[in-house]
């Protein structure tokens, strides 16, 4: 996700200074799942997305607490939804050995985002980085790490043109309850097609600006544009839609039709920083429910 200019991209330590960080925050949520075998319920997963990895809108600090609060919840599962670099793809080679410390009890799963892709050879380095300290990564793709009764899907990220909803899909039983791992929470849109007991999504950084009425920046921009210039509501029409169009969920919990979503806001951080929106371990505890229910 970015919302800056492309002037801003491949800045250096030095020109990023100023970014505001705020503190971790660990968001708990619980989520029912219709059909979630009742032996495997409750199930804990952590995700951790948009770490955006390049020594300069990421900490050390931060990503240490953020991998230590992980662990402490002692989750069954982590799951990791994409933007591990952010333009050159070396610096996956320092994240890695921070990834390598996350503990769970059916292992780490992990999607791409757009940013791992842009760069000639990107989708390799980072995937074979990753699969390398054991991280299973998805791109069209079904894991089984519960077993067959609650599988995760990985998509390709909404913009690489891949994104093949249809082949994967099409793979599973109705009846069954599944996981969905998309960086890009407009993916729910396509989706609403098929049975999503929960989408975990990323790449808003959760509108990185929240106001005061708890209402991200670009969702107030869209809205104001009505009373703006056309020239000057088009600039602001196209800044934010580059990144979503629906920054209505920009954060948190949603319904998407019959399906749910989860997006969460992110560790990394882009010009000019993070304002009420703090980066974000999310913690989601599943839930069993009788489909009949």
């Amino acid at each position: 996700m970015s919302l800056t200019n492309q002037r801003f991209v491949g800045s250096t330590q030095q020109e990023l200074a100023p970014l505001r960080l705020e503190p971790l925050k660990v968001e708990r949520q619980s989520i029912t799942i219709p059909g979630l075998p009742a032996q495997l319920a409750p199930l804990t997963i952590a995700q951790l997305s948009d770490f955006h990895y390049d020594d300069t809108r990421l900490s050390e600090r931060l990503l240490i607490e953020a991998i230590a609060a992980a662990n402490a919840a002692h989750p069954d599962l982590v799951a990791l939804t994409g933007d591990f670099i952010t333009n050159a793809p070396t610096p996956i080679h320092r994240l890695t050995p921070h990834l390598s410390k996350l503990q769970s009890r059916y292992g780490v799963v992990a999607v791409l985002g757009n940013h791992d892709y842009y760069q000639h050879q990107a989708r390799t380095i980072v995937t074979e980085a990753l699969e390398r300290i054991g991280i299973t990564v998805l791109w069209n793709a079904i894991a089984y790490p519960f077993g067959e009764q609650f599988p995760v899907v990985g998509l390709a990220d909404l913009w690489s043109g891949d994104f093949q909803p249809v082949q994967v899909m099409g793979q599973l039983d109705p009846d069954i309850p599944r996981l969905v791992l998309s960086h890009n929470p407009d993916s729910a849109v396509p989706l609403r097609r098929w049975r999503v007991d929960l989408q975990l999504s990323g790449h808003t950084h959760g509108g990185q600006i929240v106001l005061p009425n708890g209402e991200a920046l670009p969702s107030f921009l869209l809205r104001l544009r009505q009373w703006l210039p056309r020239a000057i509501a088009r600039r602001f029409w196209k800044e934010c839609t580059k990144v979503i169009l629906h920054w209505e969920w920009s954060q948190g919990y949603h319904r998407v039709g019959s399906n749910q979503l989860y997006v969460n806001r992110g560790l990394g951080t882009y010009f000019p920083g993070r304002w009420r929106c703090p980066p974000e371990l999310t913690l989601l505890q599943l839930q069993s429910a009788n489909t009949s229910e």
